[in-house]
This record gives C-alpha cells, structure tokens and sequence, in this order.
C-alpha cells in the first residue's frame, strides 16, 4: 500500500509572531510549493534521506552552498521526531497499532529558511501519511498541537502554532490563541475565512537570503519569559491588528488590511533586530504603493497590491533586487502564476 500526503507553504498577514504568545493572527496557504511525504510498506522501518540530507559534496564549496540553502539540518530528523510524536500520542490514548513498518521517504519545493513554514510543512505531511497508514483519526483542532510538539518538545525550536493550523485547515484562517481558552480546551479558536474576502495578494523573496526561525526567535522569547513589558505590549498590539484585520475582512474591506500589515511589520521592527536585506525587500515593495511585510520569520514577504500596473512594477523592481514575485495560490482550483 503507496500513501503520499501534501502540505503548503503558508504566509502569515496579521498578527504574527504573537501566535506563540497567547495573540492573534491570520494566515493563509500558498499552493505554489510544497512538501510531499511517501510512504509504503516495508520489511524495516526506513526514513530515506533526500537532497537535502546529502553528506556527499563535489568541494568544500558546495558543502558551503549547501549549509547556506538548507541548513546543518535536513528533513530526516523532523520526520524521525514526528514518527517518534506518532506513536506517543497512540500510546497516550490507548491507541493500539498494528505490527507493520513501512519506508518513508520526502521531497520538497519550498524554498528554506525563508519563512515560509517548510519544516512545518514536513512534519504536516508525514503526520498525515502515518495517520492514513495505521487508520487513526486525530480530531483537527487537536493535530496542530501535536505537529507543533514535533519541533517545540523534541528538537528544542520554539515555534508557534499558527503555521500548523494553517498547514491543517488550508485556506485562510484566523486563530485566536487566548491563554485562557488554550488552558481550558488545549487549543485555540480557529475561524475559516471565505478566501474571496482576500485583497489581492503577492508573494517575494531572494533565494539567497535566509535565516532560520530558531534562531529569529531566541533573544524575543527569552524577553517574554523575563517579563519584558514592551515585548508583552509588542504582542498584544499584534494580535490587536489581526482582529481589526478580520473584521474588515468579514466586512468586504480587504484592501483596508494593508495599512495593518505595514503596522505589524513596522511594530515587529521596534522589538526585533531583522537583518538589513530582509528589511530591504519590504522597503522596495512599499516603494511602489504596495504593502507588505515578512510572511513568516523572515526571507520572504508577503503583500497587497492595487492592480495589474503595480504587480508589473513590483515585478520590475523586485527584479532589480534579485527577487522573485508571485502570486499565490490559495485555493485548489487557481491557476499558479508568477513572475
């Protein structure tokens, strides 16, 4: 028996990073890329490594070009760790599976380490191929956490929810992540937003730019848990920004998200040291009367633009800096076009 499964991408528009601070946030899926997980089964339990697991280089060099694209870390360990996650939940609720192993093996098309959600989307992916395989059902709002625990709980990288959530319901969906209701039902509101509602969307970055979200995110966290009153401001004004943002959604308004995306950009700025190149491409975005700012922990960036003449000259100009522009596939039936 072959099983694949697919997880995307994804770009956070308001709210983000309050999602791993009891905040608020929107985000949506992006089709374009994505991670595709196989499995069939098989005499032993094998993980197969991937391009992106090679320990087999030309030169020093391409050692160097390839620890600057991928990391030191492949997708091997997130689907070790997720397989390991697996069986503990099973195990936590008596869940008995039955004695077969299987081979496993990934490829995957989103760019690294630019804030597009790729390990989440991994372990998004290999948690659904071994649901389907072993034929257990995990209630939705509750898969999130587990995928989230994948990386929080076995290998040490703070991460919120929101690209989980997202990763799960697909589309657009706003979630709010209230202490108190993550305390009492272990997990947060998640409202799917009709993606029609949606201005119109891009997505850049330059594929020689990246930073890995576990590093983004240490000196912040680290801040929150001191008690750091302008940190703890910083993530209510954000999750504040993502409820206005889903009013006006809700309300046919949004093209008036965009002044709210730039404030959380703007907002994160004041708390955050971003690396200069990052900055850069908002910068040029909003030079052309576009808003944006960084679909995730940065690299890439995600915006509204006007009409047909602005994309062009987003286009133009991002192509100066060596970016890529697209936009992005949100729903199934879409045509995927970019620059």
């Amino acid at each position: 028996m072959a099983i694949e499964a697919v997880a995307y991408a994804r770009a956070g528009l308001v709210g983000h990073p309050s999602d791993g601070y009891f905040g608020k946030t929107i985000s949506v899926i992006i089709r374009n890329f994505h991670a595709n997980v196989s499995l069939y089964e098989s005499q032993y339990l094998e993980i197969i490594p991937s391009f992106q697991d090679q320990s087999k280089y030309e030169s020093i060099e391409a050692l160097v070009d390839d620890v600057n694209l991928n990391g030191y870390y492949g997708g091997i360990r997130l689907m070790k760790a997720t397989i390991y996650k697996f069986y503990q939940y099973c195990k936590k609720n008596n869940i008995t599976l039955p004695q077969k192993n299987f081979s496993i093996r990934y490829r995957s098309t989103i760019p690294r380490r630019l804030g597009l959600a790729g390990s989440s989307a991994l372990v998004t992916a290999t948690m659904k191929c071994l649901m389907e395989f072993y034929e257990v059902e995990i209630p939705k709002p509750i898969l999130p956490n587990i995928i989230l625990s994948v990386e929080t709980e076995e290998l040490g990288i703070f991460a919120g929810l929101q690209d989980r959530v997202i990763q799960v319901y697909e589309g657009c969906v706003f979630m709010d992540f209230n202490k108190k209701l993550m305390e009492t039902q272990g997990y947060g509101y998640y409202e799917e937003i009709p993606t029609n509602l949606l201005p119109k969307l891009f997505i850049a970055y330059r594929k020689d730019l990246s930073e890995g979200s576990e590093v983004f995110h240490n000196n912040v966290r680290e801040r929150w848990l001191a008690g750091d009153p302008e940190i703890h401001k910083a993530m209510q004004d954000f999750a504040e920004y993502a409820q206005i943002a889903r009013d006006l959604l809700w309300a046919g308004k949004g093209e008036e998200i965009g002044p709210w995306m730039d404030k959380n950009f703007d907002r994160r700025r004041s708390i955050y040291n971003l690396n200069p190149k990052h900055v850069r491409l908002v910068e040029v975005a909003r030079s052309v009367g576009a808003n944006a700012q960084f679909t995730g922990s940065g690299g890439a960036i995600v915006g509204i633009y006007k009409n047909d003449e602005m994309f062009e000259n987003l286009v133009k100009v991002m192509e100066k800096e060596g970016a890529v522009v697209l936009k992005p596939k949100i729903d199934p039936d879409e045509e995927i076009q970019s620059s």
